[in-house]
């Protein structure tokens, strides 16, 4: 498997996780402050969305560079 055949399933593949999953979810830990033996950590949580244009470019992309691939090796 070359290197164009793992990037278009990379594409394709991160696509469809992008359409299935339009967001997901992450805590970050953070050292607020800490005086002696006390130590105070805050939790943020953060959220990134994924914009299902960007999905159905990445599944496009992928499907277009598949063809292209082919088209090349087949000549």
């Amino acid at each position: 498997m070359n290197a164009a055949n793992m990037l278009v399933v990379a594409l394709i593949i991160n696509g469809i996780l992008g359409l299935m999953y339009s967001r997901f979810d992450y805590a970050r830990e953070t050292q607020e402050a800490k005086i002696g033996a006390l130590e105070l950590s805050v939790k943020k949580s953060h959220t990134v969305y994924i914009p299902v244009w960007a999905s159905i470019t990445a599944i496009i992309a992928g499907n277009g560079l598949l063809l292209f691939a082919n088209k090349k090796t087949s000549t």
